[in-house]
């Protein structure tokens, strides 16, 4: 049975390049792995960050739609980017994060210590001291001291609409085991050091949530290859019965989409050829890349883009 290590990747919505490109690869110092479209809206940013490859289970990716409004975080989506540090980090996070201002709170969940706090835009994101970190790479000519330095996700938080089937779907599709409960959450885990684990919490009462800046687009599962991912895929249209694209090849990744019962859009995403098959590691980040179908207008994308440094 084909099950998913964990997450692949997050993609969310940001309205101001140079706020989010400063906050994520200053002050959390993540390294900008990829600079490139949004494949299906060339006149939009596609913004990747992650550890120093941009490893399945690091990547945190943005949508750039200059401007749009703020979005509201509520039932139907994923709502809580949790990143994953060494133990005994959490001291180092909460001087740097002090120092520029930015507000977080200390917690506790599963047994891991936490700090909460949100980006420059009012995302949701957990910075949390779990074992397994110590096993992933970080960026080792970072910000951040390496000893301290996030190596990836440790998990994300889901509000879907209807908390037992999306449970299916992470158990029956992607080969999720039962984590336990923690007060209102229910996790389930899969077996990577980062990305491995997902949070449900049903609140019934809380208001839907709408797409906009600050906000998760979708969340991405990883699939070991493509015979992996169409075992998966066939899972989800012929036992849980739910519709998905086609196999979309995403030039890192291959691709297929579902939205969940629960409201929320799902990817299964293969691990490979990951982001360093049309630039080396040393230079990832540096330039824009653009797919096949879009060279011909790289003039034309090239100068409508935003600035981001």
């Amino acid at each position: 049975m084909a099950k998913s290590a964990g997450i692949h990747h997050i993609t969310s919505i940001t309205g101001d390049g140079k706020k989010n490109f400063g906050f994520y690869t200053k002050t959390l110092g993540l390294r900008f792995v990829k600079r490139t479209v949004n494949f299906d809206d060339p006149s939009a940013w596609h913004l990747y960050y992650g550890n120093e490859t941009g490893a399945p289970g690091s990547a945190l990716t943005f949508f750039l739609w200059d401007g749009v409004r703020p979005g509201r975080q509520g039932m139907g989506q994923a709502v809580e980017v949790a990143y994953a540090v060494p133990k005994g980090s959490l001291g180092f996070w909460k001087k740097r994060l002090d120092s520029e201002g930015l507000p977080s709170g200390e917690g506790e969940r599963f047994g891991d210590k936490l700090l909460s706090l949100a980006d420059l835009e009012g995302m949701k994101i957990e910075l949390v001291e779990t074992a397994s970190a110590a096993n992933a790479s970080a960026w080792a000519d970072g910000p951040t001291p390496v000893e301290h330095a996030i190596r990836g996700f440790s998990g994300i938080t889901l509000r879907p609409h209807s908390g037992s089937r999306t449970a299916e779907v992470l158990r029956d599709a992607f080969g999720y085991t039962d984590g336990g409960k923690d007060g209102e959450r229910q996790r389930f885990l899969g077996s990577a050091d980062i990305g491995a684990h997902i949070d449900l919490v049903i609140e019934n009462e809380q208001p839907r949530g709408s797409q906009g800046a600050a906000t998760l687009h979708h969340v991405a599962f990883r699939a070991k290859d493509d015979a992996d991912e169409m075992e998966m895929t066939n899972k989800i249209r012929n036992v849980l019965c739910i519709d998905t694209t086609e196999q979309i090849d995403r030039m890192y990744f291959k691709s297929v989409y579902f939205r969940e019962p629960g409201g929320i859009l799902f990817e299964i995403a293969t691990d490979s050829p990951g982001f360093t098959w049309d630039e080396p590691k040393e230079s990832l980040g540096t330039s824009l890349k653009l797919p096949p179908w879009h060279e011909r207008n790289r003039a034309q994308i090239q100068k409508a883009l935003p600035p981001l440094e």
